[in-house]
């Protein structure tokens, strides 16, 4: 039986366990055979504040790091200045979540039936958790969101109401900062609440922001790209990818395993990013998970963080329509690179702030590329530039990193299943990003973990200090 989404108040009932194989934890040293995932992290919680209150007993006056003149001027990249609990960006290796790279990932995360890309579900169990869980714990996962997924009149009404011309990741921002209505931790902090309580009703409000952001983004999308016309139901026996691709209207089998891997590797690359680090930021002052992420909607929003794949296609299209729409020889390619360069542009999608190789997110996506559209012209087009591309700036010498990015490849992916509205894109970075950020505030608000306030100089106050 389907459930039509839009009734007058949100469910937060839990979905009921049924009998699990046992997982052993990779970091918490127990075994967990529970398929309720909040009451796995109300057994880690005690156990995780115990051992952080033991390591800054002994070590809390132990110096990390040193901060130069130009970490403070370049964007405090590099400093070493927060905690990140579910993911750690490698230099060398890329993203791990909880210790697993994307590759192990794809390997040990449970799938849908006859799928072979791993479920966000799993993901996010495994952020909160570091186990990775069994495929009856996704399971109620899956339920449990579908059970959720209740979207408030007056979202609908806010969706319906806003101009044709707002910018697709505005008008997600604007309805998450509206849902905050829901925020049980809100009216429960009004009230008084216990500290210690905090986290729980974090959790709640996290479950309930993840089972309703893929309606509040498929609405946009149908109300932008379909006239309106929307098929808002959730079908309970359904992954969550499954339910968000029926909703956008995209049926094909190979979109939604897509759908499945894009919502896995874009969820979190530690807390230094600007989505991650806002949603941390925010979330220090006690505003309630909504606020959080919608203010992380907005850092992901810019142009130098979750814009850019959209501007990478962009900028591939131009590529393929300067050179007359058709495959061309490396060498024409190679020129036409150089001559990109030479003009003062750059070759987008290619370098990050802290990878030095290519991205394992990059290398996923072309895998299943390679299996799913290996003659797509665009996809070649991508293969040429990434074998191209990187000796070419290594050459110039200005690019510390030359390897392609995530964005690099994930827009030539959509539009090869004919989801061709670039402003979109980012929009569906946004769901993903949700359970990174919505992961780590659970654990922030079971951790105690305080206010952010870092401290600022002035220019002259900095000379002044190196002065001496």
């Amino acid at each position: 039986m389907k459930k039509y989404i839009f009734n007058l108040l949100p469910s937060v009932s839990k979905a009921v366990g049924s009998r699990t194989l046992p997982v052993v934890s990779a970091t918490r040293g127990y075994v967990s055979n529970s398929t309720d995932l909040k009451e796995v992290l109300a057994r880690q919680i005690p156990e995780k504040q115990n051992e952080i209150k033991n390591f800054r007993k002994e070590f809390g006056s132990t110096k990390v790091g040193d901060v130069s003149v130009d970490m403070m001027y370049g964007g405090m990249r590099g400093i070493k200045g927060m905690v990140w609990e579910t993911s750690v960006l490698d230099p060398e290796e890329g993203i791990r979540f909880q210790g697993y790279s994307i590759p192990e990932c794809q390997k040990l995360l449970p799938k849908a039936p006859n799928g072979s890309e791993p479920l966000p579900e799993g993901l996010f169990w495994l952020l909160c958790t570091g186990e990775i869980p069994t495929q009856e714990q996704v399971s109620a996962l899956s339920r449990e969101w579908a059970q959720r997924a209740d979207l408030p009149p007056h979202i609908v009404n806010l969706l319906d109401q806003l101009p044709s011309n707002v910018h697709p990741m505005s008008q997600l921002s604007a309805a998450l900062t509206t849902l905050n209505t829901e925020s049980l931790f809100a009216k429960a902090y009004a009230k008084g609440v216990n500290k210690a309580e905090y986290w729980e009703l974090i959790y709640e409000d996290s479950m309930n922001l993840i089972a309703k952001i893929p309606i509040i983004a498929a609405k946009i999308y149908c109300n932008l790209y379909r006239d309106g016309s929307f098929n808002g139901t959730i079908d309970p026996n359904a992954d969550w990818s499954l339910n968000f691709c029926s909703m956008l209207g995209y049926n094909q089998p190979e979109f939604i395993e897509l759908m499945r891997l894009y919502l896995v590797i874009h969820s979190d690359h530690e807390g230094g990013n600007v989505s991650a680090h806002t949603s941390h930021l925010v979330g220090s002052a006690l505003s309630d998970p909504y606020l959080s992420v919608a203010a992380a909607m907005n850092g992901l929003a810019g142009p130098l963080h979750g814009l850019a794949n959209q501007e990478v296609l962009v900028w591939l299209t131009g590529v393929y329509e300067e050179l007359g729409g058709k495959e061309v020889t490396d060498k024409v390619l190679h020129q036409y690179i150089w001559d990109t360069l030479k003009s003062g542009r750059v070759v987008p999608g290619y370098g990050h702030a802290v990878l030095r190789k290519t991205d394992p997110r990059y290398t996923c996506q072309r895998e299943f590329a390679l299996k799913h559209l290996p003659d797509d012209p665009m996809f070649k087009l991508v293969g040429q530039l990434y074998k191209l591309v990187p000796d070419i700036l290594l050459e110039q010498g200005k690019a510390k990193n030359p390897w392609p990015n995530v964005d690099a490849h994930s827009g030539v992916l959509l539009q090869h299943y004919k989801m061709t509205e670039m402003q979109y894109y980012t929009v569906l970075f946004g769901v993903s990003r949700a359970l990174g950020c919505l992961s780590q505030m659970i654990w922030s608000r079971a951790l105690g973990l305080p206010l952010e306030r870092p401290k600022s100089m002035s220019t002259k106050g900095l000379k002044a200090l190196v002065s001496k």
